[in-house]
């Protein structure tokens, strides 16, 4: 997901696959394909558009997922799950849509299909950035995150953020399409030089068998992953720079430009459950703490 690298959870929507691996729900993608990749009807172009309305009268919402743990994805016993779906379940259970249907698809296809009306929300725990705050417009984030690295137990080289890695001219690792790939060239890494694993296990496993000295990945990815190793550790959750600043990245629903009114219904249901504190509790199953709730906007995110 290269050019040109930007700070964001995948680099692109349209070069290579997702920031993080299909880990889980490709197997699903033929049972759930058929049903799932139906086209909703045209949505309303005007006046924040009628697909609430369509929605509420249809009794089922249409959830874009790209498989991935833990944020969208098929269980192993067919069930879909992840952050992003269940809170999904929660908010349009209270805008009057009873069921969501997932419509499996790889990362890069989400903004596509949901364009092209093949669902009616990207469920996928997406960052938002301007580049794709172009093409859809965005509820405001439900988790932000920071980045973290794993590495040997003991953190031998004292690595702690990208500038480290570039000092202490360390093996470095991250996967394919990851938003760490610009953040550790914008310290300063050779691009050629990093090492492109496939997800945060393989980067695990990198870093276990000396191959390499780091993997980069999100806070949560990373000490998820470390938890069983007795070889590697996840450094503590640090602010890439991005033009010389410090960054935080935050996750969303992603919705068609023409459908403000269904967006702003979201935003205000999610705004109740931040309230409440309800939000943690539904994202805590997929390894999300306090740390990763945030009160950051879209509109912040979309820059400005």
């Amino acid at each position: 997901m290269a050019p040109p690298l930007q700070p964001l959870r995948r680099i692109t929507e349209t070069s290579g696959p997702s920031r993080r691996s299909l880990l889980a729900g490709v197997a699903a993608l033929g049972a759930l394909g058929a049903a799932g990749c139906s086209r909703v009807p045209t949505a309303s172009t005007t006046d924040g558009g009628d697909l609430l309305e369509r929605l509420r009268a249809a009794g089922v919402v249409r959830l874009g997922i790209a498989g991935e743990i833990p944020f969208g994805y098929i269980d192993k016993d067919g069930e879909l799950t992840g952050e992003a779906p269940e809170l999904a379940k929660v908010i349009f259970k209270r805008l009057g849509v009873d069921r969501v249907q997932p419509v499996p698809t790889e990362f890069g296809s989400l903004i596509p299909g949901l364009n092209s009306q093949q669902f009616d929300v990207v469920a996928a725990g997406m960052y938002v950035n301007p580049e794709r705050c172009e093409q859809v417009i965005f509820s405001d984030p439900d988790y932000q995150m920071l980045d973290s690295f794993i590495v040997r137990k003991g953190n031998p080289l004292g690595l702690r953020d990208y500038q480290d890695v570039v000092e202490k001219k360390a093996k470095f690792a991250t996967g394919t399409g990851y938003a760490e790939i610009a953040y550790a060239v914008e310290a300063g890494y050779k691009e050629s030089d990093i090492l492109i694993v496939p997800d945060q296990v393989a980067g695990l496993n990198a870093v276990e068998a000396g191959r390499v000295d780091v993997f980069a990945g999100t806070a949560l990815t990373t000490r998820e992953v470390v938890k069983k190793s007795g070889k590697a550790e996840a450094t503590e959750p640090f602010k890439p720079l991005v033009d010389g600043k410090p960054h935080v990245d935050g996750g969303a629903f992603a919705f068609r430009p023409t459908e403000t009114k269904l967006r702003d219904a979201f935003n205000v249901e999610l705004a109740k459950l931040k309230k409440s504190g309800e939000l943690l509790r539904i994202l805590k199953p997929f390894g999300f703490t306090e740390d990763e709730m945030t009160d950051l906007t879209a509109k912040e995110l979309c820059g400005g």
